[in-house]
């Protein structure tokens, strides 16, 4: 399955003017509260869907913060949720997880997987996370594995203002778009990766984060060495963002941690899932 993750196919569209978000009057009604809530919207003529699940202690007035998490190729909401355990760490930390479904098992990302207007879809469904909700605004976060990591680079760049920080797992800045030395985020976006030496892409994924500090004049600050050979390389961006990245020696193309299973890798070194929370909560918008 693994071969046909990150398998490049027509990545267009973009994330649309503000006048599209504007989805049909079937969007199904939301009754905010803890739990599991599958969700749907009609965007663009297509019904589209997602999944929020809100934490025991969820209440409106908290204002509590919004990680959106997407699956792999192919993959849909509950896969991503098997995956990451996101929905586990939300019930004891206390935050949102909106894990949204790509068309046909896949999203329109920087290399694969289809020409759906996926940011627009995003865009939309953050917006009601805000509005309906009550997300915090400034705590906006965005986490994926392949397909899904790919797309979190790519809403990084598209969706400016609107994330903190983001966490691809197994993914890259690489692609078409990339290609342009202009297409990089115009307001500050932490990032957090985890590239597998072991994964055939990875070579790609060093490539695609060297580009992406270049062109945010980030300075490395340090690499330190990890138990199992695990490597940690933080570095600085001048406009205020950082970047880490973790570089797993024996992980292929999978989510570091968890328990075992399609795509999850419990001997990788470290556990993403804790890591990539830590993260996001040490980073909220610039300027909070």
């Amino acid at each position: 399955m693994l071969t046909a993750l990150l398998l490049p196919v027509a990545a267009c569209g973009t994330g649309g003017s503000p006048d599209d978000d504007k989805p049909s009057p079937s969007t199904s009604p939301e009754r905010p509260a803890p739990g599991d809530h599958p969700m749907k919207l009609t965007w663009k003529g297509k019904q589209r869907t997602y999944t929020v699940h809100a934490p025991p202690s969820f209440s409106p007035d908290d204002r509590l913060p919004l990680v959106i998490a997407m699956h792999p190729y192919p993959g849909n909401a509950d896969y991503m949720a098997s995956i990451s355990g996101l929905s586990e760490k939300a019930d004891k930390e206390g935050f949102l997880v909106a894990y949204p479904d790509g068309l046909d098992g896949g999203m329109n990302a920087l290399t694969c997987c289809g020409s759906e207007d996926d940011v627009g879809f995003v865009r939309t469904m953050t917006r009601r996370m805000l509005t309906v909700w009550k997300a915090d605004p400034d705590r906006v976060y965005a986490t994926g594995i392949s397909n899904g990591a790919d797309m979190a680079y790519k809403l990084a760049v598209e969706l400016p203002g609107t994330f903190a920080a983001i966490a691809p797992v197994s993914g890259g800045f690489n692609g078409t778009d990339t290609q342009d030395t202009a297409y990089r985020p115009k307001s500050p976006v932490s990032v957090l990766t985890f590239i597998g030496k072991a994964d055939p892409h990875d070579a790609d994924f060093d490539t695609g984060l060297n580009d992406w500090r270049s062109r945010l004049s980030c300075k490395p600050v340090r690499t330190k060495k990890l138990p199992k050979a695990v490597t940690r390389q933080d570095a600085r961006c001048a406009d205020g963002s950082t970047t880490t990245a973790y570089h797993l020696p024996t992980m292929a193309h999978a989510w570091p941690g968890g328990e075992p299973g399609t795509m999850n890798d419990p001997h990788a070194g470290v556990d993403a899932t804790d890591l990539i929370w830590a993260y996001f909560k040490a980073h909220p918008r610039k300027g909070t």
